[in-house]
């Protein structure tokens, strides 16, 4: 039996049907394979959620690079087993991280807005965001280089825009709307990062401390959340194959503080876990 090929009109129908608010900002975290074979591929999805948006809404993606850092779980796995002369040498091979640098774990449809005309990305070395719309500028800007998902990042932005998020075949494990709420608790922890960024036109390492980000429990976290009786701050769906959720941003936020409050136990370091960015 031959698969459904999706058209543009069959995405903008089931993303409307969702809620997606025209003149709105929406986040999107997306598995394009998830979700079957598209017409046109992640460049038809993306020109799709900007039509169902209007020309004042605004789409807005994760560009993250974990690519450039020797602290982030990407790298940790990458070299787990190799002795130090091989540690050393995938660090010398790292690009530093740059306005045009490619962000291939985001997936398909968050590079190919990241590269659409017109679009906007965030400064930060590891956590950029690219948006694509009226607010597109606004959003992006400012995104201050030692905080990677707090109040000087678009996230904060996006709290006070009355975002929605869509996760486009993809679970709560990807739902970075939650990371504001780490930064929201009482006394994070901290923890320090390390990438590869250029300055003076040559490749330099840069270390800073951040919050101690950690998604691991974030499954837990979403699942109850919809239990919690929010009926209206979550919507599930179809589009396409891909089982997705249309979520308003700040009622995940404001559940998420005092879920972590209640269920992460004080943390004294990271030493014991596989670290974020």
């Amino acid at each position: 039996m031959t698969e459904h090929l999706l058209s543009g009109d069959d995405v903008a129908a089931h993303v409307s049907e969702l809620g997606v608010k025209r003149g709105g900002v929406l986040l999107v975290h997306a598995s394009m394979r998830s979700m079957g074979k598209v017409e046109g591929g992640a460049r038809t999805v993306a020109a799709t959620l900007s039509r169902v948006l209007g020309p004042q809404g605004t789409l807005v993606v994760p560009s993250f690079t974990p690519e450039n850092s020797d602290t982030s779980r990407p790298y940790l796995e990458r070299v787990r087993g190799l002795d130090a002369e091989a540690r050393e040498a995938v660090r010398a091979r790292m690009p530093p991280y740059g306005r045009d640098s490619p962000a291939p774990s985001m997936g398909r449809l968050s590079e190919t807005v990241r590269l659409a005309a017109g679009a906007e990305r965030s400064d930060h070395p590891q956590t950029s965001f690219s948006a694509l719309g009226a607010a597109a500028g606004k959003l992006t800007a400012g995104h201050r280089p030692d905080c990677h998902l707090g109040e000087d990042s678009p996230l904060a932005l996006l709290y006070e825009s009355d975002a929605q998020i869509l996760l486009l075949g993809t679970d709560y494990s990807t739902c970075t709307a939650f990371h504001l709420a780490e930064y929201r608790v009482p006394d994070p922890p901290r923890r320090s990062y390390r990438c590869v960024v250029t300055a003076h036109g040559r490749p330099q390492w840069w270390e800073y401390e951040d919050v101690d980000l950690d998604d691991s429990d974030f499954g837990a976290l979403g699942r109850d959340f919809e239990r919690s009786g929010h009926d209206t701050a979550v919507r599930s769906g179809r589009v396409g194959r891909a089982q997705s959720r249309l979520i308003r941003f700040t009622a995940a936020v404001d559940f998420a503080v005092g879920w972590l409050v209640d269920h992460r136990p004080a943390r004294s370091g990271s030493a014991s876990r596989t670290p974020g960015p």
